[in-house]
């Protein structure tokens, strides 16, 4: 991992700097590239290796020093480097949760097909991301229209900087093309993206149903893999919360398409009038994607199609839930010969080589007379179909990035259930803010407790020794709930000041004001402590 890592003067300068942890510094008009997409005033930044605005370029000697030294292959240790002059600045930085990733709004599907990752390689990434020197919890969100890493962070700068050249190391995208598409996000504000990505306001489709349940599939990947952790796994479950609440109280699903029915949709506008109920349809891939395809066009009048997968199980199961339509199974040995009798061809398959080339395509027998045309629809990232198929003209291909057609006109009418549902989400955002920033007092109060526990223990065992023998354990019992009540009673008052749950009207930096002085007034473990300690526990891990 260390061969791949790449100069760190590369970074943006912009992600050095010792800015809030939610403010994304921005490079003038001619030079930025935004998303479309603004909620609440906030936009995704999509960095690019491109001058920024001068006031952007302004960091210390110390930092341009150490980021020179970070492209060194034998430089100091994490560990060093925090006890080194620059070490005051490095601690003062909280854990930051970051999303680094690609969708639908920042880059076209040539590009997120590369970092597409199976569903079955999430935990295997979350380990790798995990062993990085400052990553301490990590999840990973790949769809069609999205690939999202998100993770907590013990360095904002040192963790992006990480994760994006892992990124690139893996996918094979340079790192400048791979900075020109992605898009960054922190803390708060992504909190509140993913949020938005559950409810579906994210979505190509917007209120579309389906990616709730593939953030769902993100915390059932997840169970027991070392690095899924509190706040990751607290996000990701505070997500489905949120996405459950917004289709209930909106309905903004109610009347929506997926993906699957806008390119059933896409099919039928691209079909001669009349011609879909003689068509010939080939479905290629029975898993979730593909069996919704295959409801869709039962909802539209097909009832006959034939479905080409590596098994039948999957198969059989669609044909007992659709009784009365014919689902003929191939095998896909098939895929040639299946593609030769289809006119309307869909690919949803995992596949992550194509299905069907330029000189496949060009071999096959025309298609039905009225039809013109064989009708690709991919909806696969991967690509099942190379794009070589457009130059044809025997054939029409459209992807995933091709349903804005058919997405504009269902668009309108759920605008408004939109505005609700962020409405919703700031609500579910400050309760989550709350419950994450009430963490930070955790290890005081974990340390607090164990400091008391350990006065009340040795003092209580000292009374018992003064007393002889001669104790009963009734008064031994008594003794013992005598000084529990006390502790409790005593812990009480400072237990309340460190929390920041949003039931009081205490600040965060109140409550963190209180937590240094507790840590001052009883010698608890410093905020350097912490941080190196983390450090050391992630080197230890390394060395296994």
């Amino acid at each position: 991992m260390a061969a791949a890592l790449g100069s760190a003067s590369s970074l943006p300068r912009f992600l050095g700097t010792d800015a809030s942890p939610s403010v994304v510094s921005r490079r003038s008009p001619a030079s930025a590239s935004l998303c479309s997409r603004s909620l609440h005033s906030r936009s995704l930044v999509s960095v690019r290796a491109t001058p920024f605005n001068p006031r952007c370029e302004v960091v210390s000697d110390n930092f341009v020093r150490k980021n020179e030294a970070d492209s060194l292959p034998s430089g100091p240790s994490p560990l060093e480097l925090l006890k080194s002059s620059a070490a005051d600045r490095y601690t003062k930085e909280r854990s930051s949760i970051i999303v680094i990733g690609l969708n639908i709004h920042t880059s076209p599907v040539e590009i997120r097909e590369k970092l597409a990752i199976p569903e079955a390689q999430w935990p295997q990434v979350i380990g790798e991301l995990c062993a990085l020197n400052h990553i301490q919890e990590a999840a990973v969100l790949s769809t069609c229209n999205r690939m999202e890493i998100y993770v907590l962070a013990l360095s904002q700068h040192r963790g992006v900087k990480e994760v994006t050249e892992w990124m690139s190391k893996q996918s094979g995208v340079p790192l400048a093309e791979l900075r020109e598409h992605q898009f960054l996000l922190y803390n708060k504000d992504a909190t509140q993206h993913l949020f938005e990505v559950a409810a579906g306001l994210d979505s190509l489709v917007l209120g579309e149903a389906q990616i709730l349940a593939q953030v769902k599939q993100v915390v059932k990947t997840g169970q027991g893999v070392a690095g899924f952790d509190r706040q990751i796994s607290g996000l990701f479950k505070q997500a489905i919360s949120v996405g459950k609440r917004v289709r209930t109280e909106t309905n903004i699903s109610s009347g929506s398409v997926s993906v699957s029915s806008a390119a059933v949709e896409l099919a039928l506008m691209k079909l001669p009038e009349s011609s879909f109920a003689t068509s010939r349809v080939v479905v290629f891939g029975a898993g979730k994607m593909g069996k919704l395809v295959i409801k869709h066009l039962v909802a539209k009048g097909c009832n006959r199609m034939v479905v080409v997968n590596r098994t039948e199980e999957r198969v059989n199961a669609i044909r007992q839930e659709l009784q009365g339509v014919d689902i003929v199974y191939r095998p896909l040995s098939e895929t040639l010969t299946c593609a030769a009798e289809g006119d309307v061809i869909f690919t949803c398959t995992a596949s992550e080589s194509p299905l069907f080339s330029k000189e496949n395509v060009q071999m096959l027998p025309s298609v039905e007379q009225g039809i013109g045309q064989r009708l690709f629809i991919d909806i696969s990232v991967p690509r099942n179909v190379e794009p070589g198929i457009s130059d044809l003209d025997s054939a029409q291909l459209y992807n995933v990035d091709d349903l804005e057609e058919v997405v504009a006109a269902n668009k309108e009418d759920r605008l408004q259930k939109a505005t609700e549902a962020r409405g919703i989400i700031f609500e579910e955002l400050n309760k989550f803010e709350s419950w994450k920033d009430s963490l930070e007092t955790v290890p005081t109060i974990k340390k607090f407790r164990a400091y008391v526990e350990r006065i009340r223990a040795s003092e209580m065992e000292k009374c018992l020794s003064k007393m002889g023998g001669d104790i009963s354990k009734k008064q031994k019992e008594a003794i013992y709930d005598l000084s529990m009540s006390i502790v409790k009673k005593l812990l009480h008052g400072p237990m309340q000041h460190l929390r920041c749950d949003g039931n009081d009207d205490r600040s965060l930096s109140e409550v963190l004001e209180n937590m240094r002085a507790l840590n001052r007034m009883f010698d608890l473990e410093t905020e350097m402590s912490m941080l190196e300690e983390k450090i050391k526990v992630k080197m230890e891990r390394a060395k296994k």
